[in-house]
C-alpha cells in the first residue's frame, strides 16, 4: 500500500515546489485541486467557486485514498488551512486505514509577500499557468482562513526561504 503525503501551508509558500522536489525521492504521483480547477473551470472565480472547491477536494480526497490503496505513494498538494480540515482528512485516512503524513511547508513573512509579487506578475505577464491573480480583497479572505498549526499536527516541517532551500525542522 502507497502512502498519502498532505501538503500544509498558505497559498504562495511553496507547497507545489515542494511537492515537486520530494516526488521522485517517494516515487509519488502529485494530486493537485489547483491544477484540476484550472482544468476544469479555468479558474473562474465566481459563487459557485467555493461550492466546487469543496465537492472537488472531497472528490479528490477518496481517489487519493484509492490510489495509495492501490499501491502508489501520493502527494496531496491541497494546503489544509484550518485544524479542522485538517483534523477531518487525517480522520478519514486513518478509518480507512490509509498512511498519511502532514508535511507543512511554512515561509517567512518576507519571502511570502516576495512569492505572492512574483506569482501576480507571471499572471500578469501571461505566464501564470493555474495560478489566479492575488489580489488585496482576496488576500485578507484567505489570511482570515489560515490557521498556523500546531506542532502535534505535523509530521514533518519544511522551511521554504528565499532560495528555494527546504530545510526540515523534524
Amino acid at each position: 500500500m502507497g502512502k498519502v503525503i498532505l501538503t500544509c501551508g498558505k497559498i504562495c509558500s511553496g507547497k507545489s515546489y515542494y511537492s515537486n522536489a520530494i516526488r521522485e525521492s517517494l516515487n509519488a504521483v502529485i494530486i493537485s485541486p489547483d491544477e484540476a480547477t484550472y482544468e476544469l473551470i479555468n479558474n473562474e472565480q465566481g459563487e459557485f467557486y467555493d461550492i466546487f472547491s469543496e465537492r472537488l477536494n472531497k472528490y479528490l480526497t477518496k481517489k487519493v485514498g484509492e490510489i495509495a490503496k492501490a499501491g502508489a505513494n501520493v502527494i496531496f498538494d491541497r494546503g489544509l488551512w484550518t485544524r479542522k480540515e485538517r483534523e477531518q482528512i487525517v480522520k478519514y485516512y486513518k478509518d480507512n486505514d490509509i498512511e498519511c503524513e502532514i508535511h507543512y511547508v511554512c515561509v517567512d513573512d518576507k519571502t511570502w509577500k516576495q512569492n505572492i509579487d512574483e506569482r501576480n506578475k507571471r499572471i500578469k505577464d501571461g505566464n501564470g499557468g493555474s495560478d489566479f491573480y492575488l489580489d488585496d480583497g482576496l488576500m485578507k479572505k484567505l489570511e482570515s482562513m489560515w490557521e498556523e498549526p500546531l506542532e502535534e499536527e505535523i509530521d514533518v516541517w519544511y522551511h521554504c526561504d528565499r532560495n528555494n532551500e527546504i530545510t526540515n525542522k523534524y
